[in-house]
């Protein structure tokens, strides 16, 4: 019950919050922190629950932009038809990977994934017809307000972070965690590892996709260096999923909030209130964040919550008499 009525205060804090705070740089930020919560949710389901660790999510977000991105250009189709097309061209460009590197296993797929990317950034880069290359993707924003992208990339969220959860509580999400813990106990058991991994990286590529068509529409331009970007896309997903707690729900979301709020603070050198050359210091607090997070709370904020309470609000542990 408990748990409960914090997801409903949560959820009624989300529905008001824009018409409460009404700053557009504030209201820029919650937007990002939600697409990173899609992004993380995904890349959560995938490494979190399925233990198949990706470098290569920029694939599936870059893919679901420039799906968006060319059927506006090149087709004259809105981007907003383009987003659920993005998840589906995402999904099929997914089947691939999964088909190529699901024959690796541990860090040997990791690196496949991210082998991966790296191709994929470069067949944009030069595709010069399809993808106008370096130049980019520039499209016209639909809305001026931030209000209606707000409420559509909550929406997202919800609906990735709810199917995740559904998911988890059928019997995929079993086969999931199976194959995390022991897959060769999995496949002694009857299940069929390599369709159950490749459910979990198609489901996954989908919300990813989603989320890279939901930026192209909300920032109106792409090229390959962002969204196929290692480090802006593939590692921020690992982060997100780390710092918030890697094989939990809410752990994404929360993870999310933390990593954008840093990265913001850092690159704002503190809202102003700092040296001007703190703002290049956003990746040096990230890896403090992380080393922090494996020292400290090795199952991230959510999954270690009880430690923190313990540790910081000096809340004991409930006896059992």
């Amino acid at each position: 019950m408990k748990k409960n009525l914090t997801l409903i205060i949560l959820g009624i804090v989300c529905l008001v919050f824009p018409l409460v705070v009404r700053s557009d740089y504030y209201q820029h930020l919650a937007i990002i922190v939600l697409i990173w919560v899609i992004v993380g949710s995904a890349w959560n389901l995938l490494a979190g629950y399925t233990g198949q660790v990706s470098f290569g999510h920029a694939i599936f977000f870059g893919v679901g932009a420039y799906t968006a991105g060319i059927f506006a250009t090149k087709l004259g189709i809105s981007a907003w038809w383009g987003m659920m097309f993005g998840g589906i061209a995402a999904m099929l460009i997914g089947l691939f990977v999964g088909w190529v590197c699901f024959r690796l296993r541990g860090p040997y797929f990791a690196l496949g994934t991210l082998a991966g990317g790296e191709i994929i950034r470069l067949i944009a880069t030069n595709w010069e017809s399809l993808t106008d290359g370096m130049v980019g993707i520039l499209i016209i924003q639909s809305f001026r307000s931030k209000l209606p992208y707000y409420y559509i990339a909550l929406l997202l969220a919800f609906a990735c972070v709810f199917a995740i959860h559904l998911i988890m509580k059928s019997k995929w999400g079993y086969y999931f965690v199976s194959i995390r813990e022991n897959q060769e106990a999995a496949e002694s058991l009857g299940i069929n590892t390599l369709l159950y991994k490749n459910v979990s990286l198609m489901v996954s590529s989908f919300f990813t996709g989603m989320a890279g068509a939901f930026y192209m529409n909300y920032m109106a331009f792409i090229d390959p260096e962002v969204v196929f970007s290692l480090h802006y896309i593939s590692i921020m997903a690992i982060l997100v999923g780390i710092v918030g707690g890697v094989g939990t729900i809410m752990g994404p979301a929360v993870g999310a909030f933390i990593m954008v709020g840093v990265q913001e603070t850092f690159r704002s050198s503190f809202f102003g209130l700092a040296p001007a050359w703190i703002s290049q210091g956003h990746a040096m607090a990230f890896g403090l964040l992380v080393v922090f997070v494996i020292m400290f709370l090795a199952n991230g904020v959510v999954g270690d919550w009880s430690k923190i309470k313990r540790y910081v609000f000096r809340i004991k542990p409930s006896s059992v008499s």
